[in-house]
């Protein structure tokens, strides 16, 4: 039994990586061919709610809090270990997988390409790109993914142009049996119990309020429609949004003279589960249902609706509308052509492939601007068009709806349902030999060695400086896409000192050294001068390790048959350079803190006859200054 190992969004969740992943991975589960292990991005290892998946399922993010804790100090660090990052290694040893599925954006997916295991494994990176130019890590990492596969057709032709002619596109998957359209009598005693008019015309959108869902665009369109053409029924725009997060919708209303009544949004009970579909007054309210007070909320992705309630949310709809800037695939304008739904599509992004002929979209003319840093290429959807086109479904004869309507719903059979894409993903595992690898290989040839003592230059551009701390200090390339480039340009925004960044990249190479390349002190020391070796320990600064050959003399003097090793920061190392009573210069790391451990205990013998650690009492724990009243002898400690 092949073993497979998707690390993605939980199936739990109510996101759109989320559900393509239950709806696959139930597919696949019901082959009975495969073992499953699903690591889920965001949750913790040993989440109880996991277990509830009928395949096994792990989270992204380690369970002991002082771990956690360490890892949020660094926001870009956090971010990479909740898409994966930080257990990845772990899991890919303790669960052998014969697949690797990263089925994720690029930026959360881009860790396990340079893996050891990656190609030594079948790995696939089945990830969304949604804007032009391309994403240039999505290029430069593209001739290292056998199998790179993408959610849609614009981001793959963009890639097989430049000459990446293995990359292709395999859509997001979704469970055509859980969308529909409802028969007309079903339909009206929805909007009844809703306390909508049957004859209402509904412009619905169904959307994660995020900033690329053009949502004021939307609602200038309508109220243009509306002033233009003054239809002669009830209207109404439904968004199935959260709107805690976001755009703030009411006050764009305001502005664009949309009344806030004709604005209906999906309230769902956290009690009983049901859900209503009514004008927003606030989370939180009262829930006729079950009559729990405060009990319901607008839907998100944290608490939402189940399927077959966002079919029936659909199937309140008319037409449906999906002006965005951008996007990986934007399931929810699949999600409407099942329930047989003309649907409104910028045309770009995704969305040409939404557009294209034996669809039975409209496309939505749009203007292009480019996102701030990244200079992406977005869409600002057309309001005129949005309003044409609103009109036109509009005046469209309900027999061509249905037409228009059912050719939709077979197009998103074909290209997008789970039948479809897991019989896809069925063929590929089946006809795939499996590679033999040794997962219990160790050695730090997998990692690269990081430079904490790198001198950093005094760079003007904040910019350069960042890229800098990331190529010297921690041994790889970052680019301005990344979100930890992006995190530290915002604390630089903020008058964050750079001393402070800086000061965190050289320990967080510290301790990507500590761990994978341990010093071995043996390696620094003399063959020939075992039993007569002293060390001096003054990591820093360098006013302390210079106030300190002071004592060398007296050492010597004392111990005149023995050579002392200094223990020091390698930005030190100079200081010391030529004199006379030092035999050598040794890198400093934490081993040199335990006294006992450099001068033998136990079964351990240690490395040094003595080993003097004033630091510990200078540098560590201050218990040198007994109120000035110390009487030092100046003229042992004279180096003259």
């Amino acid at each position: 039994m092949k073993k497979l190992l998707f690390q993605t969004d939980s199936s739990l969740a109510k996101t759109g990586f989320g559900r393509n992943a239950k709806a696959l991975l139930s597919y696949l589960y019901r082959t009975k061919k495969y073992e499953i292990v699903q690591y889920c991005c965001g949750t913790d290892y040993s989440n109880p709610i996991l277990k509830t998946t009928p395949w096994k399922s792990i989270g992204t993010l380690p369970d002991d809090p002082a771990e956690r804790h360490r890892i949020g100090q660094d926001p870009g660090q956090a971010r990479l270990a909740s898409y994966g990052a930080h257990l990845i290694d772990k899991v890919i040893k303790e669960e052998k997988p014969d697949f690797y599925f990263g089925v994720q954006d690029i930026w959360g997916t881009e860790f396990a390409v340079g893996k050891p295991w990656f190609d030594k494994i079948n790995s696939v990176i089945w990830t969304t790109l949604d804007s032009l130019p391309i994403l240039p890590t999505a290029i430069t990492n593209a001739p290292k993914i056998k199998n790179y596969w993408i959610w849609s057709s614009f981001a793959t032709k963009a890639l097989n142009a430049m000459g990446h002619d293995h990359v292709k596109t395999v859509h997001g998957c979704i469970d055509a049996n859980n969308f529909f359209r409802l028969e007309d009598e079903e339909r009206s005693k929805l909007r009844e119990k809703n306390n909508i008019e049957k004859d209402a015309f509904i412009v619905g959108f169904v959307f994660r309020n995020q900033l690329r869902k053009s949502v004021p665009n939307l609602l200038e369109g309508y109220a243009k429609w509306k002033a233009e053409n003054k239809p002669n029924k009830k209207t109404y725009l439904l968004f199935h949004t959260y709107w805690r997060e976001g755009w703030g919708i009411h006050k764009l209303a305001e502005e664009y003279g949309v009344d806030k009544s004709e604005i209906l949004t999906t309230h769902v009970c956290k009690k009983c589960g049901d859900y209503e579909v009514k004008k927003y007054d606030g989370e939180d309210q009262d829930c006729p249902r079950c009559s729990t007070a405060k009990s319901q909320v607008t839907t998100n992705v944290g608490f939402g609706v189940r399927e077959d309630q966002l079919n029936e949310v659909y199937n309140f709809m008319d037409v449906y509308c999906h002006p965005f800037t951008s996007g990986g695939q934007e399931i929810p304008i699949q999600e409407a052509k099942l329930t047989e739904l003309i649907t409104l599509v910028t045309d770009y992004s995704c969305g040409e492939e939404s557009c294209e002929e034996g669809s039975a979209s409209i496309p939505l003319e749009w203007s292009e601007y480019r996102e701030h840093q990244t200079e992406f290429k977005k869409a600002s959807t057309s309001p005129d068009s949005i309003a044409q086109n609103i009109n036109k479904v509009y005046e469209m004869p309900p027999q061509d709806r249905g037409e228009q309507g059912k050719i939709a719903r077979q197009w998103v059979v074909d290209k997008f349902s789970v039948e479809a894409v897991g019989k896809f993903f069925e063929d590929f595992i089946d006809n795939t030999e499996v590679q033999k690898y040794d997962f219990d290989e160790e050695g730090s040839a997998k990692h690269k060695k990081n430079n904490p003592d790198a001198l950093v230059p005094n760079i003007e551009s904040n910019s350069d400086w960042v890229l800098t701390l990331y190529r010297d200090i921690l041994a790889t390339d970052n680019h301005t896409n990344d979100e930890g480039y992006k995190t530290w340009m915002t604390s630089l925004e903020n008058k964050v000192p750079r001393k402070q960044i800086e000061d965190y990249f050289r320990k967080v190479a510290r301790e990507h050294n500590q761990k994978h390349f341990p010093v071995k002190i043996e390696d620094f020391l003399d063959k020939d001068d075992k039993g007569k070796r002293i060390v001096y320990v003054i990591p820093e600064s360098p006013v302390d390790v210079f106030l300190s050959t002071a004592l060398f003399k007296s050492i010597k003097k004392k111990y005149p048959n023995y050579n002392l090793y200094v223990a020091t920061k390698a930005e030190n190392f100079h200081i010391l350079d030529g004199n006379e009573h030092v035999h050598k210069t040794i890198p400093y790391s934490p081993q040199f803190d335990n006294t006992l451990y450099l001068e033998g205990i136990g079964d351990h013998e240690g490395y040094f006859e003595i080993a003097f650690t004033p630091h510990l009492t200078t540098q560590r724990a201050n218990n040198y200054i007994h109120n000035e009243k110390d009487n030092v002898n100046k003229e042992v400690l004279c180096t003259s």
